[in-house]
């Protein structure tokens, strides 16, 4: 059993993880400089909030940095809490970008992109770091481009080591379905939905990554391995348990902080309590969207996270919560 599925899916995990990773420091890298000023500038109301959470994430790929920068934001006294509200909903929203592109089963494309991203870093360790620049024309593009022309590269590797990852977890799926454990989760998991939802709360909670959590449940829908309507309970509880790590930030800090951080939870166990009843209802509607098991969960983590976000934005206007002050 270890040679058969706890190694490849160690490794498999790893490497998704090592690209999920790389791709949310090289876009940080890029834009994230500017991302503070953004988020004190644009978050005057709500739905200002919601849209600029919602671009922040997808570029950054990583709701968790967002919301984490937030917290910052407010412990320092630079953002009031009611302009955050606004935000965790957008964070929600833009995370859903990771796990439509994974659903789109690149696996054919992962190692050229691979090997293309590789040649692109080397083509700019070339120019810039063994000074083949000079003080040619090439001056001035080295100086403009280089940079953008790195962090496109490492962007770019990231996603395919997140693909390969996938891939490397798929490859266990025949183990997995043969393992007994599994089988009684499965037959768990089929009688109540509950099994689902703290199967995903505790790897999300563990790991600390929603979309890693995701990416490995679409990977064993994909190949028979997991029946989607489990898969949708355990993304539900996924989008619980990656709450945790908003939580240890906000440790510490101050009122409006930690307001912060229980505002994302109370979103993220909200949705999941209303959408947990209708689990095979979501599995039917996704059905009639694409025959694709890992493209039926990856459209279920959308639709779930923009209800939830939608839902809850009428109540960021309520006066008791734009009253509030910075100090809570």
């Amino acid at each position: 059993m270890i040679h058969a599925i706890i190694i490849p899916m160690l490794i498999g995990f790893t490497v998704f993880l090592f690209g999920m990773k790389a791709m949310e420091l090289a876009l940080h890298r890029s834009v994230g400089h500017h991302l503070h000023h953004v988020l004190q500038k644009t978050t005057s109301t709500p739905i200002h909030g919601l849209v600029v959470g919602t671009a922040a994430t997808a570029v950054l790929q990583s709701s968790t940095a967002v919301t984490v920068m937030s917290i910052g934001l407010v412990n320092a006294g630079l953002l009031t809490f009611p302009r955050t509200l606004g935000i965790i909903l957008g964070t929600n929203i833009g995370t859903c970008l990771t796990t439509e592109l994974i659903g789109l089963n690149l696996n054919r494309i992962a190692w050229p992109l691979l090997e293309c991203s590789l040649a692109l870093w080397l083509l700019t360790a070339l120019i810039g770091e063994m000074g083949l620049a000079g003080k040619s024309r090439l001056q001035s593009f080295a100086t403009n481009w280089l940079h953008p022309l790195r962090n496109g590269a490492v962007i770019i590797g990231g996603f395919a080591l997140l693909i390969i990852g996938i891939g490397l977890m798929q490859s266990v799926a025949p183990a997995i379905q043969s393992s007994g454990l599994f089988s009684l989760f499965l037959n768990r998991a089929e009688d109540s939905v509950v099994w689902g939802l703290a199967a995903g709360i505790i790897l999300s909670a563990a790991v600390h990554s929603s979309a890693a959590v995701i990416g490995i449940i679409m990977g064993l829908a994909s190949v028979g391995a997991m029946p989607v309507e489990i898969g949708i309970a355990i993304v539900l509880g996924a989008n619980v348990g990656t709450c945790i790590t908003a939580i240890l930030a906000s440790i510490g800090g101050t009122r409006p902080g930690r307001f912060v951080a229980w505002s994302h939870v109370v979103l993220n166990v909200g949705g999941a309590l209303l959408f947990a009843p209708f689990v095979t209802e979501i599995q039917i509607v996704m059905t009639w969207i694409t025959a694709s098991p890992s493209g039926q969960i990856a459209h279920a983590q959308t639709l779930f996270n923009v209800l939830s976000s939608l839902i809850a934005l009428p109540l960021c206007y309520h006066p008791s919560l734009r009253k509030l002050s910075p100090n809570g």
